[in-house]
């Protein structure tokens, strides 16, 4: 859309031929009757009586009334009558602002921002200047159009007409420039006119404010907010909910909490926004018993009936897992949203009940035509998801496939859970095919998708590639990092981890418990024993990170595999928690690869101590007893598991063919291809033995009874 603005206008004037300055002046009593009548106003067939009776008496050339009826008939929620009744007013009346400020009105307040600024392009063109009044709508409308290119080129040159007319001192037009240039993240522009200001009412502050929130700078709010106390200046319930909302969007919650505390302390009158932002904030924070207070504030306050309320405070219950309250209060509201809808969904899909929030999804599909209310990107990316996080990959990627056929458009959430399906079942293909779409649509910048795509070609193999989409990333954050260093662990390349790990100390970047590690597997995993003692302690003395389950795992799995299990036994006897399954677990498979039945012994009262539901450790101790021909022993062991109630995990294997993944399970027959698949292993194991390969009959179960067979 183009726009001329730059031209000089065209004015009205008596001695202007060509534009006749003829406005009839009517009797200001007939103007008077006229407007009590349409005010007086209470149907749609009232209001086209009357105006039946304008035009018939010709009080329609009234610029007055003329925007007093198109008012009224948006006011119905007609407007094409309203724009009817501009279009046909006799031009005479069109040299009046007050007309066009109608119309431009009318437009912005139902969201036609586009035609409102057409309009102002015509009016300029007809030499009709804007004033106090029409500025404001003007600007508004510049505030909420389409790209920013647009917004600013357009707003810019408002700004323009506003100082040609001298009128950049009123405080109205100023205000509206204030939220334009914070809209466009602009908050240098929206601080100048701010200062300039020479009377600044509470929306100047207020507005500035919500810049601030808007364009997350939560210090800069609280610095305003100290400069408004200073200058004498109470803030209000709207200066306060706005410093509440720039907290929470910087992720400041504890912070949130306090200053939320601190209004009620100084009896600031608390509304249903700061309430809705509060509430969010207890979601992320999981306060389970702050929640429950401000759902009682909610009910004696009487918020209940405001629905953005009512969907804040499904989603807190959601956050805490509690999705039968959640429920109950989803089921209450009359009038459902789409947001209502959404936090449901995502709430059951946050529990990991996906077929409760499946279930959910597909009642909103099935809503009658009367709805307006049907599944958007946030719907979908929120199943999607859940199968995604709940190891049920090919369910998320079916209902991806379904999201496209219902030409809903995926956003980054969305990308990002599917790369994480991808990366997980190494389903390369299909994250290759994600990654030219991600590209297609222009969303390989976003920092969510970037990580995923380095995650999934790490996961996949494939180095090359996922080093080269590390390299385009532009601004990396943490994750990004940590990706790298794990993707190289786990492919064996902890020399090529450590240097990255050492070229973001460099970049300036401080590692986190997860840094840590990434580093430790990936010096495990190609045994850098003395390189792994370093990185444990520069973690402890120069980051000052103290050691968690999973670093002590690392080293035990570190020291273990080197064949130092003395050392690492030690580790964890004087580890300052309770070693879980997993550090058992962890030098228990070290013992069995080093055959060292002793260390293994030492160990099996706390295995047999250990509060768990799997059969791993206990799997691992009598295998190591059967290397070792202690058949009874290992006997007793399994019999123990047993006896416990312990079950196994089942081993699964995956392979993508096709642009489908196959899965096999321990247990469970293939239903189609058997035949064929057995014929393909038996083929692989002879090409095995050709080549040299000779299986290691040392781990045998303990039914065999010392039978050993060369290939099972």
């Amino acid at each position: 859309m183009r726009y001329s603005l730059l031209h000089q206008p065209h004015q009205f004037s008596p001695s202007n031929p060509s534009r006749p300055f003829s406005i009839i002046t009517y009797n200001n009593s007939l103007i008077a009757f006229f407007d009590h009548l349409l005010q007086q106003c209470k149907t749609i067939h009232q209001l086209k009586q009357v105006h039946n009776q304008l035009i018939v008496t010709g009080a329609n050339a009234s610029a007055f009334l003329a925007a007093r009826v198109l008012s009224i008939y948006a006011r119905f929620g007609r407007l094409f009558d309203a724009r009817n009744v501009f279009e046909t007013t006799p031009f005479d009346c069109k040299s009046s602002s007050l007309l066009w400020n109608s119309i431009v009105r009318v437009n912005v307040s139902n969201g036609l921002y586009e035609n409102a600024l057409k309009l102002y392009v015509k009016m300029r063109k007809l030499g009709v200047l804007g004033d106090g009044f029409t500025f404001p709508l003007v600007i508004r409308a510049c505030k909420f159009m389409g790209s920013f290119r647009f917004r600013f080129s357009f707003g810019q040159i408002v700004h323009n007409h506003v100082l040609q007319m001298g009128v950049q001192g009123n405080v109205h037009i100023v205000n509206e420039l204030i939220g334009m240039y914070a809209k466009m993240g602009q908050m240098s522009d929206s601080f100048k006119l701010f200062d300039k200001l020479r009377v600044k009412n509470y929306i100047s502050w207020n507005m500035m404010f919500s810049g601030f929130a808007l364009n997350f700078d939560c210090d800069g709010a609280l610095e305003l907010f100290k400069r408004m106390e200073l200058e004498g200046l109470e803030p209000n319930f709207v200066t306060w909910t706005s410093l509440l909302s720039s907290h929470a969007r910087c992720g400041r919650l504890e912070e949130t909490m306090d200053l939320f505390d601190m209004m009620r302390k100084r009896g600031i009158e608390v509304g249903a926004e700061a309430i809705a932002v509060v509430l969010s904030v207890c979601a992320d924070l999981a306060a389970d018993h702050m929640g429950k207070v401000l759902h009682g504030f909610v009910i004696k306050g009487g918020f209940e009936d405001y629905l953005f309320v009512k969907n804040a405070l499904i989603c807190v219950y959601g956050k805490r897992g509690d999705v039968k309250e959640a429920q109950n209060l989803f089921s209450e509201i009359e009038e459902k949203n789409i947001v209502s809808w959404n936090a449901l969904i995502t709430s059951y899909a946050e529990a990991g009940l996906c077929d409760e929030a499946v279930e959910v999804f597909s009642q909103l599909e099935k809503l009658d035509g009367g709805s307006m209310e049907r599944p958007n990107v946030i719907s979908w990316s929120a199943v999607i998801g859940a199968f995604a996080s709940n190891g049920r990959g090919e369910e998320a990627l079916d209902l991806f496939r379904k999201m496209q056929l219902a030409k809903v458009v995926a956003n980054y959430v969305t990308i990002s859970g599917l790369l994480s399906v991808c990366a997980e079942s190494a389903a390369l293909n299909i994250g290759r095919e994600i990654h030219g779409h991600v590209v297609r649509v222009s969303m390989n910048k976003n920092i969510l998708v970037e990580n995923g795509l380095l995650n999934m070609y790490m996961k996949c193999g494939c180095l090359e590639e996922g080093h080269l989409v590390f390299e385009q990333i532009e601004k990396k954050d943490l994750i990004t990092w940590n990706s790298m260093i794990s993707g190289y662990g786990m492919n064996g390349l902890g020399g090529n981890a450590l240097a990255t790990f050492e070229e973001m100390i460099e970049a300036g970047f401080k590692p986190d418990g997860v840094t840590f590690v990434a580093v430790l597997s990936a010096c495990s995993h190609a045994g850098l024993v003395n390189e792994g003692r370093r990185i444990v302690d520069m973690m402890v003395r120069e980051f000052r990170i103290e050691p968690q389950m999973e670093h002590y795992a690392c080293m035990v799995d570190l020291l273990g595999r080197a064949g130092l299990l003395q050392e690492a036994s030690d580790i964890v006897k004087n580890m300052p928690m309770e070693p879980n399954a997993y550090v058992w677990g962890t030098l228990l498979n070290s013992c069995r690869m080093h055959k060292n039945t002793d260390v293994a012994e030492a160990m099996a009262s706390q295995i047999f101590g250990l509060i768990t539901e799997t059969t791993g450790s206990y799997m691992l101790l009598s295998n190591i007893y059967a290397a070792s021909g202690r058949w009874e022993d290992a006997a007793k062991v399994r019999i123990s598991a047993k006896t416990k109630g312990l079950k196994k995990v089942a081993g699964q294997s995956w392979i993508e063919v096709k642009r489908k993944i196959h899965m096999f399970s321990s247990g469970n027959s293939l239903q189609s291809d058997l035949k064929n698949v057995c014929e393909v292993l038996e083929e692989l194991a002879l090409q095995m033995e050709n080549k040299g390969y000779v299986p290691d009959n040392d781990i045998i179960l303990w039914e065999m009874m010392g039978k050993k067979n060369g290939r099972n």
